[in-house]
């Protein structure tokens, strides 16, 4: 019975620190804004290369008439 009395101390022992604990973890706010942040800055950098490589191909002059 004395073992029995002593795991259910240590168990409530246990779960007060846990509650105490009020570090959990970050919250996945902040990494969803960070990671809107990172796509928007990708799509930003896609389109700038995208317009620069079409302008580059369009100053390429086409074949010379025969």
């Amino acid at each position: 019975m004395r073992l029995v009395a002593y795991l259910h101390i240590v168990f409530l022992d246990r779960l007060a620190e846990l509650r105490r604990a009020g570090d959990r973890g970050d919250s996945p706010v902040p990494t969803a804004v960070i990671i809107f942040g990172l796509v928007a800055a990708a799509i930003a950098v896609t389109a700038l290369v995208s317009t620069k490589a079409k302008s580059w191909m369009d100053a390429i002059p086409g074949p010379a008439a025969p």
